[in-house]
């Protein structure tokens, strides 16, 4: 079913609705005690699991957008990946905030002790980068360099979920079912995959 213009208005709505009241439930869980006897690693994963979902929910833009025939779905993408930085910020926020107490000198000490923390770290600077030219006019201005840049989503698609599973101390199906869920999603993408290998092979 192809979405009118206005569908696509209260659509939009709906999932800043959907992407900010988890933040309202945290604040009141917190406020309210409801977490475990180790309230900042809780809070810590909520906050990881909401960027994770959402990582997701931003590549699951484009099949839904191809296979409902529907391609103006696509202009869902950013408001989703935007969410994405945001929780991640969040994410990274409660971490230095619970973990290191804001003492950066412990960074290194944790990045040695916990190694899985670099891949957290790197999948949001590449978060970074994407929210920071994720406009048109950064989009007219990089040129083809944009679409280069911005397919980095698929590596960032790819750490996030090992981070996740390494960073749990007992292994449980939540952050398999997040990597199963990523490779399903990029193997809907394995054609493309496969013009880009042609393509370079075809160009050394």
């Amino acid at each position: 079913m192809r979405l009118s213009p206005n569908q696509l208005k209260w659509l939009k709505v709906t999932l800043h609705l959907l992407c900010f009241l988890p933040f309202i439930w945290l604040v009141f869980s917190v406020s309210q005690g409801q977490f475990s006897a180790d309230p900042a690693k809780d809070i810590q994963h909520f906050t990881g699991r909401m960027a994770l979902k959402l990582l997701l929910a931003t590549l699951l833009v484009s099949p839904l957008a191809l296979y409902s025939h529907s391609p103006i779905l696509v202009r869902c993408r950013r408001l989703l990946g935007l969410w994405c930085f945001a929780w991640a910020t969040l994410h990274l926020a409660c971490y230095t905030a619970l973990e290191l107490g804001l003492d950066f000198s412990l960074l290194g000490k944790e990045l040695i002790s916990r190694p899985y923390l670099m891949l957290g770290i790197a999948s949001w600077v590449l978060l970074l980068a994407l929210a920071l030219t994720s406009t048109r006019r950064a989009q007219s201005r990089m040129g083809a360099n944009w679409q280069k840049l911005h397919n980095m989503v698929y590596l960032i698609v790819i750490l996030a979920p090992i981070h996740y599973i390494w960073s749990v101390k007992t292994l449980s199906p939540q952050p398999l079912i997040y990597a199963f869920l990523a490779i399903v999603l990029l193997l809907l993408r394995q054609k493309k995959f496969r013009k880009w290998f042609v393509r370079d092979t075809a160009n050394p």
